[in-house]
């Protein structure tokens, strides 16, 4: 399973619509994880997403799991990125395919020198973007063929041809 790293504030700080309710820095990461859950589970990533300790106040070193989904607050004193490279490095180093989400020129070039992959916030939004209008099309198909009730997807091969024989026949 492939692992996408995400430097939470980062994408934060990136995106309009977790831009317009920083202010309330608690609801942003919620909606942050809520997001990136469906992506990440979507797409089959076991996700992991980093903020800085400092940012979350009255939180400690801590981990919380739903899943496949990580979340992380770093140590006081220690930034998402030092964090989010200690990770790349031992992961990369094992044979993981790590991708890392930062929009952080520095920390880019530090991801693609360790060998993992490197997705900036605004291309992490679009892919989003997609994700969401394919799973919005996929459920609609999905209610589409749930909803129409047509006879002959529901009968063998057999008695389809007999009754539309027996259709034909009465055409005549």
């Amino acid at each position: 399973m492939d692992l996408l790293i995400v430097d939470g504030y980062n994408v934060i700080n990136a995106w309009p619509e977790l831009i317009a309710v920083k202010d309330n820095l608690e609801y942003a990461r919620d909606k942050l994880v809520d997001i990136l859950s469906e992506y990440g589970a979507y797409k089959g990533y076991r996700t992991i997403i980093v903020f800085d300790a400092h940012m979350a106040a009255g939180k400690s070193v801590s981990q919380t799991t739903a899943g496949s989904l990580e979340v992380i607050y770093t140590q006081e004193g220690e930034t998402a990125d030092s964090c989010i490279e200690k990770m790349v490095y031992c992961l990369v180093r094992q044979g993981e395919r790590v991708y890392v989400v930062t929009s952080d020129w520095a920390e880019q070039m530090f991801v693609l020198g360790a060998g993992a992959f490197r997705i900036s916030a605004r291309e992490l939004k679009n892919d989003v973007a997609s994700i969401k209008r394919e799973i919005k099309t996929e459920i609609s198909k999905r209610v589409l063929a749930r909803d129409r009730h047509e006879l002959g997807s529901r009968l063998g091969k057999d008695i389809f041809k007999r009754l539309d024989a027996m259709r034909r026949d009465g055409l005549d």
